[in-house]
This record gives C-alpha cells, sequence and structure tokens, in this order.
C-alpha cells in the first residue's frame, strides 16, 4: 500500500490487527523540551542483542523505565529499569488520555541518524499484556515506519512525524511484523519510545 497520512480514527491495518496513527500530539514547546530531556539526561546504553546464537552490540542506544518491573528480557539479553521520570510520566499521561490504554513501563530508542534503524519484528513477548496498547511516540527526525503481514507478507507505511503519537493494538502484534527501515538521506536523531503494559 502506498504512503499515507490518515485520520486517527481509521485503522491503518485492512485485518488481522489495529494500528491509529494521531499524528503530532504535542506543541513545538513541548518537542522541544523533551528532546532537551532525551539527548542530555536519558541515560542511554548500546543496544545488545542475540541473534543466531550470537551477541551483538547495535549503535542504536535504548533505555529501560518500569515503576512496577525491574528486568525486561527480550531478544536473547535483560535490561535493568529505570524510574520513571517527571518527563515520562508526563508523556505516559498523554498516551494514556489519547488512546484509552493504560501503561506501565516504557522503552526508548535513540537513532542518531538513518543509517540506524529496526528490522522486521513483532513486540511480542510474553511478559507484555497480549491485545494491549503499545503506544509509539517519535521525537526528532521524521521516519518511514512499514507494517507487514506475516503470512500474506502485505505492506502498510507511512511516515512517523516529530511529535506524532501511533497506537497498536488487538492482534496487531500476532499477525504483523513491523520495521523502522534505513535511509542515507537523514542525519538528524530519532527518538521512540514505546509505551507498554507489562505483566
Amino acid at each position: 500500500m502506498e504512503l499515507f497520512f490518515p485520520d486517527p480514527t481509521e485503522n491503518l491495518l485492512p485485518y488481522d490487527g489495529e494500528a491509529y496513527y494521531h499524528g503530532v500530539v504535542f506543541s513545538p514547546v513541548e518537542i522541544e523540551r523533551c528532546m532537551e530531556y532525551f539527548l542530555n539526561r536519558v541515560p542511554w546504553r548500546n543496544d545488545e542483542v542475540v541473534m543466531f546464537g550470537k551477541h551483538l552490540v547495535t549503535a542504536r542506544k535504548t533505555a529501560w523505565f518500569s515503576d512496577d518491573f525491574t528486568f525486561y528480557t527480550y531478544s536473547g539479553t535483560t535490561k535493568t529499569a529505570h524510574p520513571l521520570s517527571p518527563e515520562l510520566l508526563f508523556l505516559k499521561e498523554k498516551a494514556e488520555v489519547l488512546t484509552g490504554g493504560k501503561y506501565n513501563s516504557c522503552l526508548l530508542n535513540l537513532y542518531h541518524t538513518g543509517a540506524e534503524g529496526m528490522g522486521w519484528h513483532s513486540d511480542n513477548e510474553s511478559s507484555i499484556i497480549a491485545g494491549s496498547s503499545i503506544a509509539s511516540l517519535s521525537f526528532g527526525a521524521r521516519r518511514k515506519f512499514s507494517f507487514k503481514h506475516k503470512r500474506s507478507k502485505e505492506t502498510v507505511s507511512l511516515f512517523l512525524e516529530d511529535g506524532g503519537l501511533l497506537d497498536m493494538r488487538g492482534t496487531t502484534q500476532e499477525n504483523w511484523v513491523h520495521q523502522l527501515p534505513k535511509t542515507t538521506r537523514i542525519d538528524q536523531p530519532r527518538v521512540n519510545l514505546t509505551f507498554r503494559l507489562m505483566r
């Protein structure tokens, strides 16, 4: 399917899942303050994953925050949580109001340039409550984001804007994978937050 800017009340996915893009939901001042916090005060670490039995360290950096869960394991590695900061609590509450979801944890990703991305995957770890909303907030560089159905291979793509909110819920993680493709056209950083409801 073609790239588009959807109505936030319409499901982006044609079947087997629900995803809603709310567009930009923060003011320019809020976006500027958030980026200052992300780039200067978040305790970033290079992401570590185990793929095909090999331990890899990515250029992308991550940070894990939660007031309820100390550890989070995915891709063969375990992360230790930092307590949710006032800045993240503000963002969490905003996402909850807009999506109607509830969240208790947040994974942050820092992509320094378009040369860093994320391959096809689902956020389907058993520690995430199945079917619950995952609120994805984007700050910084505008980046393409794609879904691909696990069986039909049909794709749906859109651009995630600076200050934008994407809500993924229902059977999306069960039936679709998603990715942030790399690009040589972008030399600015992007920060992505995924608020989750963990068991």
